[in-house]
């Protein structure tokens, strides 16, 4: 049952952010020109990246570390631990839910691009999409693949940065 209830979150959550997302950049990208659709695509796609380092640091970071830093009043350790503690859940959120809308948002930008593109070029729209489509794509799988090295290099340090992110922001 109470994975059941997890798949129901997961899918409601996907759901509102994927809205949430594809609304506020789509709102964006309409009223901007390429260069601002091309750097909002940039940044869509280093938050999906981003977030897909956090999952995969949940998954390899080591707990004690963050029970002696939270037995000396560390700021954001006991957030660390609940983080490890819930690392199947933190990584499905930030790997699945939060990446891959980043991935698709990050495609209907591309889309929206590549129609600018065609407009002012008059370049065949198909090589245009999947030039972008490539360039996306690349970027995306590559960076994700770096910073997953990354992660596992550097679990506890990023899991101790996401904790006082979330502590400053819980705080406020």
């Amino acid at each position: 049952m109470k994975n059941k209830k997890w798949i129901i979150e997961v899918f409601i959550w996907s759901f509102v952010l994927a809205i949430v997302f594809s609304y506020a950049t789509n709102i964006v990208a309409i009223h901007s020109n390429i260069i601002l659709t091309s750097i909002l695509i940039i940044i869509v796609i280093n938050v999906g990246i981003i977030f897909d380092m956090i999952g995969a640091a949940s998954l390899t970071s080591s707990e004690a570390t963050f029970h002696a830093m939270n037995s000396q009043k560390i700021k954001g350790a006991s957030i660390a631990i609940k983080l490890i503690k819930n690392n199947v859940k933190v990584s499905s959120i930030c790997n699945d839910i939060i990446g891959d809308i980043c991935g698709i948002v990050s495609g209907g930008l591309g889309a929206m691009l590549a129609i600018s593109l065609h407009s002012i070029s008059k370049m065949d729209l198909a090589i245009i999409t999947i030039i972008i489509s490539a360039l996306i794509s690349s970027l995306t799988v590559g960076g994700k693949a770096l910073f997953k090295q990354v992660a596992i290099k550097n679990a506890d340090k990023i899991i101790n940065i996401t904790s006082r992110v979330i502590y400053f922001f819980k705080k406020k």
